[in-house]
């Protein structure tokens, strides 16, 4: 009986130990860690490039054990997903995606691309058609290349490939989930769960560091400053033309209006903001902004000097600044199209409305000379028209009159008139004064 008691209070013993023990190692999951949280919020364009580069970049040097990136976007550009991929492949931190509300088009690109998939409840992922700023498809050649990085995408972590086709072709049919043609496919949480597209299903933080083993660990947060929110409004596709078109157009209404005003200062803010924002962002550095000035500085020169090299040579630097500043050349030839046409409808309505009244005046003549403003290159005769004179020299067809004690150089109307006829005068127009000989019948 004894050795009974003895057996149950030692196997009690080793029953409290071996509690105490999962306790303390379920309570110090992940302890000593480091976690951080990096937001993907709103479109994907190259200032959240630029964001979630930099935030990586200090991830690492923090020493991060893991990374979780918290998606809800619709989407956005095409090139600026690709690059962020690229940042998230090189990394050597496991990444997971963590999509919190939605991920859409480049936003399930960017999911596809991280070690695993965790979802809120209700949440979605999927819909990635390439469509252009109208809403229009991009193009067949276009379509093939970002189907081939979705495809990539999915075979990265061994996920069927087929769902990622038929987020990217319409043309692909899903019956299971009762995906038709003519539709893309949007997987909900459980869905993506259900397919392989997601490996969990968290409520909210908690949660999800359980499921990654990182209760206790420290977490981080890599929240964008002001400056990155300036970088991803002032980059965004719309924004650029706008600045372009106010930056122009400021500084050649500043043209046509006295000293340094509101149109100046719009212009010259609107052009800073640009350059600011996309070096800010990582896609021009001071070799563009420097350019962009020196070609301002050729235009000016050009109002002052001769010949017109200066001014071509001023537009070129002008546009390779705003060019090597764009990062997407295609982007930024359009923007800037946009802006001149903008510049030269804006100017003609402001003269047209306003006059012209600006710093310019004192180099370019705009007054014409006439008479009615009083401009006379000669003094008019109209009184000498019908009145009579004697040649006093042969008009061959031109020659001298003497009218009363005055001598005229006058024309005949093409005839040859002999020295001492009498002439009439038909017509006194400035310093032109035609004759005629006087017949007989007169």
């Amino acid at each position: 009986m004894k050795r009974i008691r003895l057996f149950i209070y030692m196997l009690c013993l080793i029953w409290g130990i071996y509690g105490v023990l999962s306790t303390s190692h379920v309570f110090s999951a992940g302890k000593g860690k480091i976690v951080t949280f990096i937001p993907v919020e709103h479109e994907v364009e190259r200032g959240l490039e630029a964001f979630l580069d930099r935030s990586i970049q200090k991830a690492e040097k923090d020493g991060t054990d893991h990374i979780v990136l918290e998606i809800y976007t619709p989407g956005g550009r095409v090139d600026a997903a690709l690059h962020i991929a690229k940042v998230m492949r090189e990394s050597e931190i496991p990444i997971t995606a963590y999509v919190v509300k939605n991920a859409f088009s480049a936003g399930a690109y960017i999911a596809l691309n991280a070690d695993q998939i965790v979802m809120k409840p209700s949440t979605t992922i999927g819909s990635a058609a390439v469509i252009d700023s109208q809403g229009n498809t991009a193009g067949q050649k276009a379509e093939s290349a970002w189907k081939a990085e979705m495809l990539a995408a999915a075979e990265l972590n061994d996920r069927a490939p087929i769902y990622a086709e038929a987020m990217v072709d319409p043309d692909v049919e899903i019956p299971e989930l009762g995906l038709e043609k003519g539709e893309l496919l949007t997987l909900t949480a459980s869905e993506a769960l259900k397919v392989g597209y997601a490996e969990k299903i968290a409520e909210d933080r908690q949660e999800l560091l359980a499921y990654l083993d990182l209760e206790d660990a420290k977490v981080l947060e890599s929240n964008p400053t002001f400056a990155d929110k300036v970088a991803r409004f002032v980059t965004n596709p719309v924004v650029v033309p706008i600045l372009l078109s106010l930056g122009s157009l400021g500084l050649v209404l500043e043209l046509y209006t006295p000293g340094f005003g509101i149109a100046g200062s719009i212009g010259a803010l609107s052009l800073l903001l640009f350059f600011y924002g996309h070096m800010i962002a990582g896609l021009a550095g001071w070799e563009a902004l420097i350019l962009f000035g020196v070609g301002l500085i050729l235009l000016i020169l050009e109002l002052f000097l001769p010949g017109g090299i200066i001014g071509i040579l001023g537009v070129v630097a002008v546009l390779t600044g705003l060019i090597m500043a764009g990062g997407s050349l295609s982007g930024i030839l359009i923007a800037i199209a946009i802006a001149i046409v903008v510049t030269i409808i804006g100017s003609y309505f402001f003269l047209r409305s306003f006059g012209y009244n600006g710093s310019l005046k004192k180099l370019v003549l705009f007054d014409s000379t006439s008479s009615e403003k009083g401009y006379l290159s000669h003094k008019e005769r109209e009184d000498l028209t019908g009145r009579i004179g004697i040649t006093a020299t042969t008009l061959r067809p031109s020659g001298s009159v003497k009218l009363d004690d005055e001598f005229l150089d006058v024309v005949t109307e093409g005839s040859y008139i002999e020295k001492g006829t009498p002439v009439k005068i038909i017509k006194a127009s400035g310093g032109r004064v035609v004759v005629r000989a006087i017949e007989n019948n007169e």
